[in-house]
């Protein structure tokens, strides 16, 4: 299906019915193994010579293959793995680049638990950062890069102030250092933009956010593009001898850019990280995120929109201090360039008074749910100091403008007259 389009790649990429007693939808296969037929099938199975068939669900599953396929097929990449949530495509993501220890460099301006998996839990095991407050600080970032820099790592937009990363610029950087870019494309989606295109080497996803967009599950995927050349020396793991690729009775020996060529990082994520330590996406959970991506294109479009209203609506209400969403910045050329279908349908402002208006404002919505997650059909609320960036230092919040005030919608899928009432309602009361 290289040829097809995105719409028609969300519905149809990586699944045949043919192959499958020609279900129209993709089936579950709630199996933790799988028959070998015979010793001789087996033998080939586990070898990895026959790549329809499956032994173990720890090892890959069908009906998560097809999600796998789909999201690689979206993004053009080389290949995906699902994993059981967002944090794990990241950690698993930088595990695997900089196994071994060294360093990668990040803004400070992302998701509260990346922060503190960057900062607090990754140089335990001798992988260290060297974070920017600026993402597009280009000279900063060319300075930090070290003999030991493994990649830089940032947020296609970032969480939750809408900010943009210019990956076309960020991946020039990389590559000219012999490093690769990573991208955290939570928040546009596939749909809304595709970082391949501009260079970026490995893509992450939470998709339990806007590729799901129904908020019932968990999921997250690393998708390779196939591009990076992982041979330079700066990643033994990929270029020494790997005993599980060779053949101990033919002394035969491989490595996984030996074995996998381009699709040597998103093998090994496979074979190391997923299969000796979980966090496995299960077959009823990819399911459902299927189902949820193939309406992918109506649901941001819509929420997109909405989103815009709704930005524009606080920027000229009298108790908000100031919107963050990048999607109405008509004069940024960063928007013009990359988010021609729009910025996503997530947004902040900082809201006048203290930290009551802020609990009043959210008790007193009807229509808006207060949890902490984003990308659902249905709108939310959230207060991320105290939430989903509970983890960022003071220091940090106060140079990206993120304090108590803020809040952070997730634009879902109701009516936009409701949408906004509701929050003009919650506002009078707020400070009523």
């Amino acid at each position: 299906m290289a040829q097809d389009k995105f719409d028609t790649l969300r519905i149809h990429a990586g699944y045949k019915p043919e192959d499958n007693q020609f279900a129209s939808s993709v089936p579950i296969y709630q199996t933790a193994a799988f028959g070998l037929s015979n010793t001789e099938v087996a033998n080939e199975i586990v070898q990895g010579k026959q790549p329809n068939r499956y032994d173990y669900s720890r090892d890959g599953n069908p009906t998560v293959r097809v999600f796998e396929k789909r999201i690689a097929a979206l993004e053009g990449g080389v290949d995906a793995v699902a994993v059981g949530s967002g944090m794990s495509a990241i950690s698993y993501t930088i595990f695997n680049v900089a196994e071994g220890g060294g360093r990668i460099i990040a803004p400070t301006n992302i998701y509260g638990s990346s922060l503190d998996e960057f900062r607090n839990f990754f140089p335990k095991f001798g992988i260290d950062f060297d974070f920017i407050d600026d993402v597009n600080d280009f000279d900063r970032i060319k300075a930090l890069i070290q003999d030991d820099t493994k990649a830089i790592y940032v947020e296609s937009v970032a969480n939750p102030s809408t900010e943009i990363a210019d990956i076309e610029t960020l991946a020039g950087i990389a590559h000219n250092a012999g490093i690769p870019l990573i991208v955290d494309n939570t928040f546009p989606t596939p749909y809304l933009f595709r970082p391949f295109e501009y260079g970026a080497d490995i893509v992450v996803y939470s998709s339990t956010k806007g590729i799901n967009g129904h908020g019932n599950t968990l999921s997250g995927i690393v998708v390779d593009h196939g591009k990076f050349d992982w041979t330079s020396g700066k990643f033994p793991q990929l270029t020494e001898d790997e005993f599980t690729l060779g053949n101990e009775e033919t002394d035969d020996h491989e490595s996984f850019t030996s074995k996998f060529g381009a699709a040597a990082f998103i093998k090994r994520i496979r074979m190391k990280y997923v299969r000796l330590l979980g966090s496995n996406l299960g077959p009823i959970d990819a399911y459902l995120v299927l189902l949820g991506l193939e309406t992918i294109s109506e649901r941001l479009d819509k929420q997109v929109a909405s989103t815009i209203t709704i930005a524009k609506f606080l920027s000229t209400n009298k108790h908000v201090a100031r919107v963050y969403y990048s999607g109405i910045e008509h004069d940024n050329p960063l928007v013009t360039k990359y988010f021609p279908k729009g910025v996503g349908s997530i947004l902040s402002f900082e809201l006048k008074g203290g930290e009551t208006n802020i609990a009043k404002l959210i008790d007193n919505v009807k229509v808006f749910s207060y949890l902490p997650n984003i990308g659902d059909a249905k709108s939310l609320i959230v207060n991320p100091t105290r939430t989903t960036h509970r983890e960022v230092p003071a220091d940090v919040r106060t140079k990206h403008a993120l304090n108590n005030q803020v809040i952070r919608l997730s634009i879902g899928l109701e009516d936009i007259d409701d949408l906004v009432n509701d929050l003009k309602q919650a506002l009078e009361r707020a400070f009523n």
